[in-house]
Order: C-alpha cells, then sequence, then structure tokens
C-alpha cells in the first residue's frame, strides 16, 4: 500500500472514531503532539487543542455525523471534502439549542508525517450551518 493509501485509511479512521463514534482517545494515537489546525478566524494548536473543538460539537449535536464525499491524496497530504448533520440539542457558543437539524459541507486538507496528523487547514460553510440552527451569525 503506498504512503498516501496508508494515510487516507488514517483519514478515514479520524472522521469515522472521531467524529462518528465520538472517540476523542483517537486524537491521542493519530495526532502529533505539536499539530495545529489552521482556520479562517484562528488557529488551533496542540493535540490537547484538537479535542475541545470537538468535544464542544458533541456536547451540542449529540448526533453528529460526518459522511466523506470525496477524499484524495498528494505527496505527504490528504484531502477531504464532507457533510456533517446533527441536531442542535445542547448549548453552543452561548446559544440554547433550537432543536433545528443541519447539513454543511466542509473541506479539510491534512498533512501527515510518519503515521501522525501534524496539520490542517479546514474550512467548513458556517453561513449555511448557522442559519440551519436558527442562531445569529458572529461577526
Amino acid at each position: 500500500m503506498s504512503v498516501q493509501e496508508e494515510n487516507k485509511a488514517r483519514q478515514r479512521r479520524v472522521w469515522e472514531e472521531l467524529f462518528n463514534k465520538k472517540n476523542l482517545a483517537i486524537i491521542d494515537e493519530l495526532f502529533a503532539p505539536e499539530w495545529v489546525e489552521h482556520m479562517p478566524t484562528r488557529d488551533i494548536k496542540s493535540s490537547e487543542g484538537a479535542k475541545q473543538v470537538p468535544a464542544s460539537y458533541f456536547k451540542a449535536f449529540p448526533d453528529l455525523h460526518v459522511t466523506i464525499d470525496d477524499m484524495l491524496a498528494e505527496g505527504d497530504k490528504v484531502m477531504s471534502r464532507i457533510t456533517m448533520t446533527g441536531t442542535f440539542k445542547g448549548e453552543f457558543m452561548g446559544h440554547a439549542p433550537t432543536g433545528n437539524t443541519f447539513s454543511a459541507k466542509g473541506i479539510n486538507i491534512i498533512k501527515w508525517v510518519n503515521g501522525k496528523e501534524v496539520e490542517a487547514w479546514a474550512v467548513f460553510d458556517t453561513l449555511t450551518f448557522f442559519r440551519q440552527l436558527g442562531i445569529p451569525i458572529p461577526e
């Protein structure tokens, strides 16, 4: 199996085990301690920091699910185009749950080194996400 195929298999495990099975321990196994994620509004640094975002999503959206729509690999990077769905049942960003469901798209590019996720770039359709949740769009 090529390095690209191995990295794609690891990335599938992250989507399935972390997001669909809510297993935060996968971060300790597959993320480097110096991991960093770049997002349009901020960066998250460290594998411990990597646990905070999904943990908050699991509380707000207990049925959170990620579907992989497309996955490509080149060199040491894996790109995933995903659809994330869920029901707003717990507090999120200071907002009370509305019971609304959401379905929004995202694209992630993940850099893998020696079997560990070391860097990520993420873009998510937050406009659709917030509109479907029925809460104000952050400035």
